[in-house]
């Protein structure tokens, strides 16, 4: 089992253009309805549409299976989270392969320039994901620390006591 897959793609924004244009079909074939309702509503449909489908693909490479092949057109969709990060929705083929190799979560960034949409995306199994340290609480640190602060002062008493010295 690989501990984690990485996958990256880059989409040409001008080529996501003229294939929405030529194919009117494709957007309703290739993305979900709320995909397409937050392209739809940017100035620019096609860079997000672009971002979308290179989600994708770098989505797809992380999990290490292709389209057609393990993963069908609306295995990965992409949301955005409370806080505006992008993630990525597993279904179908996707979601058994994550599944399959410990795929915890899938860190998911975009990015655009005029010409193109770059995705990146990180298959994250608990063997790679990073451990959270437990706090303590501040009331029960300081606790502890007076706690060992009067065992020192305990035995440097005992010693001081003692008859060796």
């Amino acid at each position: 089992m690989a501990s984690a897959g990485i996958g990256v793609y880059m989409m040409e924004i001008a080529r996501m253009e003229r294939t929405l244009g030529r194919t009117p079909g494709f957007a309703a074939r290739v993305f979900t309805p709320g995909e397409r309702d937050y392209c739809d509503r940017r100035a620019r449909p096609a860079a997000g549409y672009a971002a979308f489908f290179a989600a994708r693909g770098a989505v797809l490479k992380a999990l290490g299976i292709d389209l057609g092949r393990g993963a069908g057109p609306h295995d990965v969709s992409v949301a955005y989270d409370e806080s505006g990060r992008p993630r990525a929705i597993l279904a179908g083929g996707a979601a058994q392969a994550a599944e399959g190799q410990g795929v915890r979560e899938i860190a998911l960034s975009l990015s655009l320039t005029h010409d193109v949409a770059v995705a990146n995306a990180v298959a994250v199994t608990d063997e790679v994901r990073p451990k959270v340290e437990e706090k303590k609480d501040p009331e029960a640190e300081l606790r502890d620390t007076f706690r060992a602060a009067r065992t020192v002062l305990d035995e440097l008493e005992q010693y001081q006591q003692s008859p060796m010295k």
